[in-house]
């Protein structure tokens, strides 16, 4: 019984899919993709209908220029890259176990020109059946999950690594070989197909053999005699009996995407327009590991060579393409690249996404999408410095704060307190009296009466107060060795320095009603401030 059973999917022409992956428009024209110095630029991929017009790899640029309707792309290693990672994704979802198949050392040496543009991945499928059903089923659903993330590709399967790999590099669609077919499914291949020495293709030609079933018909200990044991591996490969050392690799989740412009986009419009189809291939990979988007950052190379970066962070990680795009879309109006963009690269980190279960009469929550726009719009018009959630800073000084951004409350509704203390139900709430301090903003300006350096009396241009006790004085200064200076008025702020003196004051109005109140001195401009009253 044979325990092995192998799906070898091949991706011809990744230069050209990996760019038109992300442009359906032009999936309907003829495409060529261009290579090498700008004098011998030559075809290194093309699709089905540029082939269908005349076009052939190693094509100079002239002769392609005079074919019609012709549409020509220079080649994007970035772009190769990723889409090479997003295959690979893509194929790890059917089987944890993928070889590289071109990256297997006996079929690198003589990889012909054409297949240097391919990439091929072979997965253990052995034991799927119950997850995915027969062969053909997982081959189906297998093409149809790379054809969504567009690509178009080719599937073999087979009980033997090497004529799954070889059936699905010359072979179209979906092929499915039964046990004991393989020397019949190879016949029909041509000697190029091993990819082996000119010397080889040549004396065998010689002699009549031009594809892998006449190779396979010769006697193997002839072979051997004449062009040693090497011939041994190239009757078995012919014959589909040929053994592999399955060496799988680890595929590492890398949610990203590239488009490099054939001119450089100017209009956001356009820019946002590619964005999207971006978005839509991030959101659709991560929830196929049932994941979302916690963040996405846009990586744009300028005209002038410079980068231009914006991150977004959505309170929430979120699937929702839409939303994506508007905060992206808002996020660029803010803060737009300051020249035309020639490439876009868009990198996303997943999260999980969070689910909250609602009481029957509770009443219906916002969604966090709607406050994440309200917030970029927020910003867009009084200044990213002045939306998000206030922190306190490690100082001494009064009012000292910084913005951070907005982040949600991950902990869940009614939690045990931190200090282990419960509410026993139906007990009474215990009542306690604090003094709480109610500021005043702007601090208001005061004229201050002073006996034997205390203040006795006050007057904030309304009425006067007559200070009855006086508690201080308070002083507090930091950053003293600032060059900042004030001419009036309390320090501005942002300022580093700081000086003041502070007194907590019982006073009582003119109609004898009694107040507690804080007032401030600022020595550098000698002018006092009512700051706060205490309740």
């Amino acid at each position: 019984m044979n325990f092995e059973l192998y799906a070898c999917v091949h991706a011809a022409e990744l230069p050209a899919q990996a760019l038109l992956r992300l442009r359906p428009e032009l999936r309907a024209q003829p495409v060529v993709v261009l290579e090498g110095p700008a004098a011998q630029q030559a075809v290194c991929a093309l699709n089905q209908r540029a082939r269908q017009r005349g076009a052939v790899p190693g094509m100079a640029r002239l002769d392609v220029e005079s074919l019609p309707e012709m549409k020509l792309l220079w080649r994007s290693v970035q772009a190769e890259t990723v889409a090479r990672s997003i295959l690979l994704e893509c194929v790890s979802q059917f089987s944890p176990r993928i070889d590289d198949a071109l990256g297997d050392a006996c079929w690198d040496e003589g990889r012909q020109a054409g297949q240097a543009t391919a990439c091929a991945f072979v997965l253990d499928i052995q034991g799927t059946e119950r997850l995915f059903g027969a062969p053909e089923q997982l081959a189906q659903r297998l093409r149809s999950c790379l054809s969504a993330a567009g690509f178009h590709v080719s599937i073999a399967v087979s009980a033997n690594f090497h004529t799954a790999r070889l059936v699905a590099a010359h072979r179209g669609g979906i092929r499915v070989i039964a046990t004991g077919q393989e020397a019949a499914m190879l016949a029909g291949l041509p000697l190029t197909a091993l990819g082996r020495d000119a010397d080889l293709a040549e004396i065998l030609a010689h002699w009549g053999i031009r594809n892998l079933g006449e190779l396979a018909a010769l006697p193997e200990a002839e072979l051997v005699t004449r062009f040693g044991a090497k011939a041994r591996a190239w009757s078995a490969l012919a014959q589909g009996r040929a053994a592999h050392l399955f060496r799988p690799i680890q595929p590492a989740l890398r949610l990203e995407e590239f488009c490099a412009f054939e001119t450089p986009v100017a209009q956001m419009d356009s820019l946002l327009f590619t964005a999207a189809r971006m978005i839509d291939c991030l959101a659709q990979r991560a929830e196929s590991r049932a994941l979302a988007l916690a963040t996405i950052t846009a990586r744009m190379r300028l005209e002038d060579g410079s980068w231009h970066q914006r991150a977004i962070r959505p309170a929430l990680p979120s699937l929702d393409r839409r939303f994506l795009l508007k905060l992206v879309q808002m996020e660029l109006g803010a803060h737009p690249p300051q020249a035309a963009v020639t490439s876009l690269l868009l990198q996303a980190e997943p999260g999980q996404s969070r689910q909250m279960q609602l009481g029957l009469f509770a009443p219906q929550m916002p969604e966090p999408s709607r406050l994440d726009i309200t917030l970029a719009r927020l910003k867009s018009i009084v200044g990213e410095d002045r939306v998000g959630s206030p922190v306190l800073e490690d100082t001494h000084r009064a009012d000292s704060f910084h913005m951070l951004g907005f982040v949600a409350d991950r902990a869940g509704a009614g939690q045990r307190p931190q200090n282990g203390s419960v509410q026993a139900p139906g007990a009474p709430e215990r009542q306690s009296h604090r003094l709480s301090l109610r500021r005043m903003r702007p601090p208001r300006p005061v004229n201050v009466l002073l006996h034997a350096d205390r203040p006795v009396a006050f007057h904030d241009r309304k009425q006067s107060f007559k200070i009855t006790a006086a508690y201080g004085p308070w002083n507090s200064s930091g950053c003293w060795w600032s060059a900042a200076t004030w001419e009036s008025g309390p320090e501005p702020h942002g300022s580093a320095a700081w000086n003041s003196v502070e007194w907590d004051v019982l006073a009582t109005s003119p109609d004898g009603a009694p107040c507690a109140c804080l007032l401030s001195h600022h020595p550098q401009s000698n002018v006092w401030h009512l700051e706060a009253f205490y309740d």
